[in-house]
């Protein structure tokens, strides 16, 4: 059985544990928006043309209500002034339109294009992280955390440009014409309202974002509990454990909705006072208006206008209200996505590291010693080498550390002690992308994508053609089952290959090495979890494919390496002999032991 890597607790991103602040959020947003600086401006201006027209509105209203007071049969105004003004009215409300259409269809490509390098980036910098990172991740909590990310970023960009920032840019406005036009009475009422009504929403969102938190966290792992459960979906059933399992996701949805209720509890308390904070400056207004056009202060279209502003303003000011909300849970959302992306890699490439120059193909093991975590050691000094064009077999019992050696080949992890050489360059000083393309790998697990079988074996090589991957499929002698079927390339293998039996996907792991034709190969115990006929012929597919090739095979049935050209024998992550089958058994070691308890093992199946 192979050795799993142990669990190790890593540093938690930011956001999942000390929230960074909404400025420095915003910082690390800005560098993705400032490319399309032209469009933003762009957008701004046909932001101010929109709410200039939008202003006027209530202006030309007053002139409108203050034109119909006219003596009786002035029929020339009658007909000449309010229609003129109705027409301007009209223009006015068609240019407002106009230009928010215009702002909204130059910023489509700022927030939308943001948006998506945003999680380009996200998706290649998981990538890029350790196998250790991978190992302990939670699949449907991390999908989670980027889908929200990724639409908090478009929420964040749209609110401030459509909503926010207009909302500001009328107040400002409405108050200049109120200042102006009137007196300050109306500017201090207006921004003693603004005030209250700032503090009381930001103070009372603030204490709220704690329950968003809870909530994102409480989803995650609900999410992450179905998403296990349906990965796991054989296991389940093997033990009769769906009721278990909907128990299980019935905890996680109710403790998600009880973090949901606090949030809605504390939402109805904000609209609430929002609502009277903007009853009474209302009522404060005018009241104020009333009073003027009583004194004879103003006409009916002042009290007109005012009306009308009051309305233009405190609509989308009471929607500012849950626009901050929305503006602050994107943010939190935001900050969980880039605390992804500040995860540290494990495992990088040297600056300025050269590409790795296979000329033989020699592999050396020179005291390697390893640990997953610095308490329990796992390799104490292994050396040992694989020659060009040669193939050599690591065995041991589980646990033995063989597997390892195949996580730090491919550079999986870095070594603790001493170094792992190709052609004498050491893989730690050169690029790690030039080093995977170098090696081949047929694992003991074949994972294969929810696609078609071409899809999967021509995924060994980006870009090969049809003929190319069919010859690959029938090196790997696969080719014949996947013409017999009705699909034929075009047949889908089902979520990670389960509609392919355990000899089928080992042989489009297989024709998908081949495809990629790379100088080394690892088989790690590439046949261990097959029955003895299917072992038999796949032994022979492997050994034809490592032919010329150096060869590093991992294997727990020595039957399956006796005719490799060295054996290392590893029994406590240390090398205990090596040699070839003949001089290991003659030396009646380890490894002499093993090929007794394991032949003796197949006599016993056999008589069975």
């Amino acid at each position: 059985m192979r050795r799993s890597a142990p669990a190790v607790a890593l540093p938690l991103p930011a956001a999942a544990g000390e929230p960074r602040s909404d400025w420095q959020t915003l910082r690390k947003l800005l560098p993705y928006l400032w490319q399309y600086r032209w469009r933003v401006a762009l957008a701004l201006v046909f932001l101010l043309a929109a709410k200039g027209a939008n202003v006027s509105v209530p202006i030309l209203l007053k002139h409108l209500v203050d034109a119909l007071d006219l003596k009786p049969g002035d029929v020339r105004a009658v007909l000449v002034v309010p229609i003129g003004l109705l027409l301007a009215y009209a223009g006015l409300r068609l240019s407002t339109s106009l230009f928010t259409e215009l702002r909204e269809l130059v910023f489509a490509k700022v927030s939308f294009g943001a948006s998506k390098q945003i999680a380009l980036e996200v998706f290649g910098h998981l990538h890029a992280l350790s196998l250790r990172f991978h190992l302990e991740r939670q699949t449907g909590g991390l999908s989670r955390d980027i889908e929200r990310g990724t639409r908090a970023l478009q929420n964040l960009v749209s609110y401030s440009l459509y909503t926010i920032v207009p909302t500001l840019v009328e107040v400002a406005l409405v108050l200049g014409v109120l200042g102006w036009r009137f007196d300050m009475g109306y500017v201090w009422i207006t921004l003693t309202a603004l005030a209250v009504y700032v503090v009381f929403t930001v103070s009372i969102t603030e204490w709220r974002s704690k329950f968003r938190r809870e909530m994102n966290e409480l989803d995650s792992s609900a999410n992450t509990r179905a998403i296990d459960a349906l990965l796991n979906y054989e296991t389940v059933k093997y033990f009769n454990n769906e009721a278990f399992e909907a128990q299980r996701y019935e905890q996680g949805l109710e403790r998600f909705r009880r973090a949901q209720v606090r949030s809605q509890t504390t939402l109805s308390m904000l609209n609430t006072g929002q609502q009277l904070i903007i009853a009474l400056s209302l009522v404060a207004m005018l009241w104020r208006a009333t009073q003027g056009v009583v004194d004879g202060r103003l006409t009916l279209g002042d009290l007109v206008m005012i009306n009308a502003f009051l309305i233009q303003l405190y609509i989308p000011l009471n929607f500012l209200g849950v626009l901050y909300r929305e503006v602050k849970q994107s943010l939190t959302d935001l900050d969980r996505m880039f605390g992804l992306l500040e995860r540290e890699r494990e495992v990088a490439d040297a600056p300025g590291a050269p590409a790795l120059q296979v000329t033989q193909g020699v592999v050396r093991f020179e005291d390697v010693r390893f640990s997953y975590e610095a308490s329990r050691p796992i390799l104490h000094g292994i050396s040992f080498e694989i020659p060009a064009g040669q193939t050599v077999a690591v065995v041991g019992s589980s646990g033995a550390g063989k597997s390892t050696l195949a996580r730090l080949l491919y550079r999986f992890y870095d070594v603790s002690g001493g170094r792992i050489t190709i052609d004498g360059q050491d893989i730690r000083g050169v690029q790690q992308a030039s080093l995977r393309q170098a090696i081949g790998i047929v694992p003991q697990d074949t994972v294969l994508f929810n696609d078609t079988v071409g899809y999967n074996i021509g995924y060994g090589r980006a870009g090969a053609t049809t003929d190319e991957v069919e010859g690959a499929a029938r090196a790997a002698h696969i080719h014949d089952f996947i013409a017999s079927t009705p699909k034929g390339y075009a047949t889908m293998v089902g979520e990670r290959g389960l509609k392919l039996s355990g000899g089928e996907k080992q042989r489009v792991a297989i024709a998908r090495t081949l495809l990629k034709n790379p100088p080394i190969l690892i088989f790690d115990e590439a046949t261990s979890a097959l029955d003895s006929a299917n072992e038999r012929a796949i032994q022979a597919e492997l050994k034809s494919a490592a032919q010329g090739k150096t060869a590093l095979v991992i294997a727990h049935r020595l039957s399956t390496v006796a005719d490799a050209h060295c054996i290392v024998v590893l029994d406590g992550g240390r090398v205990v002999e090596q040699g070839t089958h003949a001089d290991l058994l003659a030396l009646d070691g380890r490894y002499a032991q093993m090929w007794r308890l394991q032949q003796a093992a197949g006599e016993g199946g056999a008589a069975n």
